[in-house]
């Protein structure tokens, strides 16, 4: 399992993924689950993948060797949807042939999702989320943020936090306490996060950061929010109607 976060806000996007694959608890291992795939002064798109490693890998892989392709590939897609497409289409290739058409071939689970986002010059950033099946979703400035993997730890704080219009940098902040949410409640979360961020009609450069366990930023939010979190439940009334040993209505 994995936890991969992206977002798409008035100020630019950011996308966050951990690095933990867990095949048993024998088979721990970091792999990191961003790809990126540029053209300076033209586009970036990011790609966050979740689920089976091979599959995602093979995914990956034949997106990168078709870049010299004269087919459609992401360095001559005309939008982020075509990119959605193509990477939807790649995933179905993929489970066709190592699953048997199936999701499911001989007992083991193919699967995976990714999200893709980014921007292509002469259209907004746009972020996706491709479905194992290949089909996909657009987020929106109703709904800013996608999550894939095991997103449930993380997204109570996401879901008060961030609206289209949250800054970056607050979004980075938001985005890493989601993340040690999960980590907290989900072994099979883990760090390092590679984390990476992309201004709006920037199409120069991307700044990207590496958050490992001596992080200081990020231990320093994990403890502020831990001891944040503890302090205002102290705050919060007890119930009116709770008596001390009285279970009357």
């Amino acid at each position: 399992m994995t936890y991969c976060v992206g977002m798409v806000l008035d100020e630019g996007l950011i996308f966050a993924s951990d690095s933990r694959t867990n095949a048993g608890v024998d088979h721990v291992a970091t792999f990191r689950k961003m790809n990126v795939i540029a053209v300076p002064g033209e586009r970036q798109i990011v790609l966050l993948n979740a689920g089976n490693l091979a599959t995602t890998q093979s995914v990956v892989s034949l997106l990168k060797s078709r870049l010299a392709h004269d087919a459609a590939n992401l360095h001559t897609v005309k939008s982020l949807y075509e990119a959605a497409e193509l990477v939807g289409k790649t995933i179905r290739e993929v489970l066709a042939r190592d699953g048997n058409g199936s999701t499911q071939g001989q007992g083991v689970d193919f699967s995976c999702s990714f999200l893709v986002g980014g921007q292509i010059r002469g259209e907004p950033p746009r972020l996706f989320q491709i479905y194992p099946q290949g089909n996909f979703i657009e987020a929106t400035p109703d709904t800013p943020y996608l999550q894939i993997g095991e997103a449930k730890y993380g997204k109570p704080i996401l879901d008060r936090v961030i609206s289209h219009r949250t800054p970056l940098a607050q979004a980075i902040k938001c985005t890493l306490i989601s993340f040690d949410s999960t980590i907290r409640s989900n072994l099979s979360v883990g760090l390092p996060i590679d984390l990476l961020w992309q201004q709006r009609d920037n199409f120069d450069f991307a700044p990207r950061h590496r958050v490992t366990e001596d992080d200081p930023y990020f231990l320093q939010l994990r403890q502020g929010w831990g001891e944040g979190l503890r302090q205002v439940f102290g705050q919060l009334p007890d119930a009116l109607w709770f008596k001390d040993g009285d279970g009357a209505d």
